[in-house]
């Protein structure tokens, strides 16, 4: 089997992924003294890369409906793989968490600490609404993939599942060069959260699946030390963008609902507490140059598996 041939049946998607995973596996290389579970990680990340090299090939080779569909879908599933992957190793490589620089440049911007000051319109209501588009951020990518892969050409799908992909990863670059636990740590005491913030009737089970999603352990003492550092950037500012963007661009039915869902997340990542004023610029900065650049590297990688599959 020639390597050429392989290479011509890779998505965009599959691309962006296996770099970011040989990037992963080399960081882990370097700084194995540090990242306890490195040489597990490192095995992981060889397995998903084959994975994805021969998932590409049979769905291309075989026609299969199945293979077909994994091919397509999968990335849903590595970003979260990946996203764990990240929790073992940005706090072991740099220990430091840029928190005061965060809420010093908010309160540069603002005079004040934003999300103690939209404490003032709390209320049960509000935070039971918010905190729904909030947790909405988990089918946002949902209800953009089904439309478009069920009425849309195939590489209209694959582009749009690049584009998440490679704006997961980009964000995820930002954990390690800027990590944080966020205001809800820092700012205000995460052990009273329910009594300062209290919803109605699904705000407590949504704040606790998204706590476990970012390894907080349910009534944890000790949860500041144990969540994941990925505040800065907003990857939920910026994903949701790219997901509100891609709905008007491709006209989707239900882009509306994903612009109503979109801005009240936004919103909520401030009035719960998740993240600083300056992690949703930096979002939405890093939402624009994923779109700008993606397109680019989009058609760059189109070209060129072209070109391999024209050798073979």
């Amino acid at each position: 089997m020639k390597v050429r041939t392989l290479i011509s049946h890779l998505s965009p998607a599959d691309f962006v992924s296996i770099v970011f995973l040989f990037f992963l596996t080399g960081l882990n290389l370097v700084f194995h003294a540090r990242v306890e579970e490195w040489f597990v990680l490192v095995i992981i990340n060889l397995v998903i890369i084959l994975a994805v090299v021969f998932l590409a090939h049979w769905a291309a080779e075989k026609k299969n409906r199945l293979l077909i569909g994994l091919h397509r879908w999968y990335c849903y599933v590595i970003i979260l793989l990946i996203f764990k992957e990240i929790y073992r190793m940005v706090h072991p490589i740099h220990p430091t968490d840029y928190d005061q620089l965060l809420i010093a440049i908010d309160h540069w911007m603002f005079g004040v600490n934003p999300t103690q000051w939209i404490g003032q319109f709390a209320h049960p209501l509000l935070t039971e609404i918010l905190q729904i588009a909030y947790f909405s951020y988990y089918i946002l990518f949902m209800i953009l993939g089904v439309e478009l892969y069920r009425r849309y050409a195939t590489q209209d799908f694959d582009k749009a599942a690049f584009m998440i992909v490679y704006g997961f990863y980009l964000s995820y670059l930002g954990y390690f060069a800027l990590p944080g636990v966020g205001p809800r740590f820092t700012l205000h005491d995460f052990s009273s959260l329910e009594t300062d913030l209290p919803g109605l009737w699904l705000t407590p089970l949504l704040r606790s699946i998204i706590n476990a999603g970012e390894s907080i352990p349910q009534s944890h003492a000790d949860a500041i030390n144990l969540v994941q550092r990925d505040v800065f950037p907003s990857g939920h500012t910026q994903l949701t963008i790219i997901v509100m963007a891609l709905g008007f661009r491709y006209g989707i039915k239900a882009r509306w609902l994903l612009l109503t869902l979109g801005s009240l997340l936004i919103v909520s990542t401030i009035y719960l507490r998740y993240h600083y004023v300056v992690d949703l610029l930096a979002g939405a900065v890093l939402a624009w140059f994923t779109l700008w650049t993606g397109d680019k590297l989009e058609v760059w990688w189109r070209g060129m598996t072209r070109r391999f599959g024209e050798q073979h």
